[in-house]
């Protein structure tokens, strides 16, 4: 019996690090496709698509007893959704991807939560207490990533690894090395504005969801919907920019394979794994191990797609995460002092009038 309940303990964080693991495996494969030539709207297109089909019989069969009417209202949320969510989020993503390297996007995303909790503060989703130190280490933690954030965008620093080789070419051919070196800069610049706008995009997503979630309950059947949704968004801007039908066609086996690896695994499997952790651990528990997929693309990134990684990089994602767990410390410290604090207020009521304690335990014991 012992065993059994340590085994249940344990699962979340072993399906986190797979989840985790999954999702380097999908940023190292999109960077690779997108250097062979895919287009970025068509990869969003068919990885919305295979989301779509995968999560509609989960959400359908899951989730009938206990879905409510679909209105028009609901509709247009998720369709609003899965505009700032689905599409334009994941089109930034692949080209700051592209133009950067997929350890450095994914040191980007772990600024998500910050923003997120910035954006919620004018909205009162959020609340800070500065009297208490839950209160203290959110701001805290929030200003020690924005300071993490600045140094990944402003600075790079130079290079952890160099080559005997790139240094023979830079003295053979210096002039193509300088006009290279500007391409580059000028690609990174652009790569940083669009994963800024993407993690705008994706934070003002986390509150959209908040109010969708309290209208319609179904995190599986909203999702498909919302990547139906973001799939068509994607092909019809797609058709407007391209207006040719031939960039649809998938070349070679690696982009069939990281198409439907990344809709299924990435879009897919990941999302139930980690509604599964939320209700197992909480939001605390799973947010807290994202920085583990910057670790573990950087693993891939750099001897596979030789990627060069340099020390901004570096000690800007090491602040990062710093401030983010010093923000999730707060989230954590928050919610426990939030249960004492009720449990002080049941134990006065249980002394001021009894009966009334017994009624209110019997109610929440029902209910749970």
């Amino acid at each position: 019996m012992a065993i059994g309940s340590s085994c249940d303990e344990w699962k979340p964080f072993f399906v986190m690090l797979a989840i985790d693991f999954a999702f380097a495996v999908v940023n190292i494969l999109l960077k690779k496709v997108l250097e062979e030539g895919i287009d970025h709207l068509v990869l969003v297109t068919y990885r919305l698509a295979i989301s779509a089909i995968f999560l509609s019989p989960i959400g359908y069969f899951l989730e009938r007893s206990t879905r409510p009417k679909l209105t028009i209202r609901i509709l247009c949320s998720l369709f609003f959704s899965a505009i700032v969510g689905a599409s334009l989020t994941q089109f930034f993503f692949l080209l700051g991807i592209q133009y950067t390297s997929a350890t450095f996007s994914c040191a980007f995303i772990n600024i998500v939560p910050v923003l997120t909790f910035i954006m919620a503060l004018p909205f009162r989703i959020e609340m800070v207490d500065m009297k208490s130190s839950s209160g203290r280490a959110k701001i805290g933690g929030t200003l020690v990533c924005i300071g993490g954030a600045l140094m990944l965008t402003l600075y790079r620093g130079r290079p952890l690894f160099n080559s005997s080789h790139s240094q023979a070419v830079i003295s053979m051919h210096d002039h193509a090395t300088k006009l290279s070196s500007a391409k580059r800069t000028q690609n990174w610049t652009i790569g940083l504005i669009c994963l800024f706008l993407g993690t705008l995009l994706w934070s003002l997503w986390f509150l959209l969801q908040s109010k969708i979630g309290k209208r319609y309950p179904c995190q599986y059947s909203s999702t498909a919907i919302m990547s139906f949704f973001g799939a068509i968004q994607s092909a019809t801007l797609s058709f407007s920019t391209s207006r040719s039908l031939s960039i649809f066609v998938l070349k070679g086996r690696t982009e069939v394979f990281a198409v439907i690896f990344a809709g299924m695994v990435g879009s897919g499997l990941c999302f139930v794994g980690m509604s599964w952790c939320v209700k197992k651990r909480g939001p605390v528990f799973t947010a807290s191990f994202s920085p583990l997929v910057q670790i573990m693309a950087a693993m891939f990134d750099i001897p596979i797609l030789h990627e060069q990684l340099y020390i901004g990089s570096l000690l800007g994602s090491v602040i990062v995460i710093i401030g983010l767990y010093i923000l999730l410390w707060g989230k954590n410290k928050e919610m426990q002092d939030c249960v004492v604090k009720v449990a002080q207020e049941a134990e006065e009521i249980k002394e001021q009038d009894p009966k009334l304690q017994v009624v209110t335990v019997s109610h929440e014991s029902q209910s749970t």
